[in-house]
């Protein structure tokens, strides 16, 4: 579903998107989604690297980033956003981030595995930057 969502997008500029409740664990709802004549579009999420061959297949891929960052620092984060947002318990928000803080190193091997490319955030900035000024990104 997620590649034929952004086959559409990048042929006719708009598509309907999921909309996920993470406290339900599942998607409950799409949204209309319009790129309004972009040239490119950022589709991102714990599964992309799922879809990175088939993408890449089909010719709609300009690049796939498996972001590289300080794991202590985005178990902070998860755990603020989470609690702020009231997702789930505290307790149980707390041991689903050490369990992610530990799993991390894997999920990146994986991602790499599928096709993506582990890259800190800048990285990936200065990569869609070079894309928009039309002098692609060299390896």
């Amino acid at each position: 579903m997620a590649v034929q969502t952004i086959t559409r997008l990048a042929r006719e500029g708009k598509a309907e998107v999921p909309v996920y409740a993470i406290g339900a664990d599942r998607r409950v709802a799409t949204r209309p989604f319009d790129i309004d004549g972009s040239p490119i579009f950022i589709a991102e999420g714990i599964f992309a690297a799922e879809i990175v061959a088939e993408c890449r297949r089909r010719g709609l891929l300009a690049g796939a980033y498996a972001l590289r960052r300080p794991r202590g620092a985005t178990f902070l984060r998860r755990l603020a956003r989470d609690l702020a947002e009231q997702r789930k318990a505290p307790r149980v928000l707390l041991r689903r981030g050490v369990a992610l803080l530990r799993a991390e190193p894997a999920v990146l091997r994986r991602q790499t595995g599928l096709g993506a490319e582990a890259a800190r955030a800048g990285q990936v900035l200065r990569g869609v930057a070079a894309l928009l000024s039309g002098h692609p990104r060299q390896s």
